[in-house]
């Protein structure tokens, strides 16, 4: 497991924690930004607290929704939540991280509580990705990520497939905080912001940043282990929608879809991020995302 994306600074209450951005929090657009897989990791992280300070082992998430609408720096940030609604079956909790009193991002997580399936029968795709081999991340020296396209099937991150092809990523386990277990949850909303690379990595590599993320999740993942697989994309003008599957090594957990503003004369080469020959080894400056 790689090294977390924050420690907590020490002498802070539960109510009050300040996270310290590390290494893999780190942004490939610029070595000052923090990547938005570290962004959500937090904010799931608060929501999921503040759902389990309410004692309600009953519920599960199921709804995952995140809004960067500012440059999230590598400075202490800081969390904060607010339950919105709690009701028998369904609890709505609001996140946002500040950094220098000011917010810079903002989630929001369904959580609902699980029922017998009901005997009608409904339609489904059956679309269930195939995850890579499980000794896959050895051979390609302990990365945190791996690629997949059509063409080049599943590859290290320095030989990311920059073409025109569908895309797909398996994503490596990166605790959100320093000494903590990562949890399904925090795993599940963390990797959704890497829908952007699914979605937008093409032959001049990443040119598109997200602003948004909605993750839905008709399970937790098992294992800490997770794929996506770019499922449809529309663009015009610059801007894309992106959706995409969210996969394990047992099948569908639920989907994703993203929205994103081209921005071709600051492009990624994702080749240069993701590289790492132990758990702690990290990129020069992060991965985009």
């Amino acid at each position: 497991m790689t090294s977390a994306f924050f420690r907590l600074a020490p002498g802070r209450d539960v109510q009050s924690e300040e996270y310290l951005p590390q290494s893999p929090a780190g942004s490939g657009w610029g070595s000052e930004h923090m990547r938005g897989m570290a962004v959500s990791g937090a904010l799931a992280r608060a929501a999921e607290r503040a759902v389990e300070a309410l004692g309600r082992q009953d519920l599960q998430p199921v709804r995952w929704t995140l809004d960067l609408f500012r440059p999230a720096g590598m400075k202490p940030s800081v969390t904060s939540t607010t339950v919105v609604r709690e009701g028998r079956r369904l609890c709505l909790v609001d996140a946002v991280l500040t950094q220098d009193g000011e917010a810079v991002a903002r989630a929001s997580a369904l959580y609902l509580s699980p029922t017998s399936t009901p005997e009608g029968s409904v339609w489904a795709s059956g679309n269930s990705p195939q995850p890579p081999h499980e000794d896959c991340r050895r051979s390609a020296g302990g990365a945190e990520r791996l690629y997949y396209s059509e063409s080049a099937g599943w590859t290290p991150p320095a030989d990311a497939p920059q073409n025109g092809d569908r895309k797909q990523i398996w994503q490596f386990a990166i605790p959100v905080v320093e000494g903590e277990p990562l949890t399904a949850f925090q795993m599940a909303a963390s990797v959704a912001d890497a829908a952007n690379v699914v979605s937008n990595l093409g032959s001049a590599g990443l040119e598109y940043i997200n602003a948004d993320v909605t993750l839905a999740l008709a399970r937790l993942p098992e294992g800490l282990e997770l794929g996506l697989a770019a499922l449809d994309r529309s663009e015009q003008h610059g801007i894309s929608v992106g959706t995409g599957l969210v996969f394990d090594r047992v099948g569908v957990v639920g989907s994703v879809t993203v929205s994103a503003v081209g921005n071709a004369r600051r492009a990624v080469d994702l080749r240069m991020f993701g590289h790492g020959d132990d758990a702690g080894s990290q990129p020069k400056s992060g991965a985009a995302t």
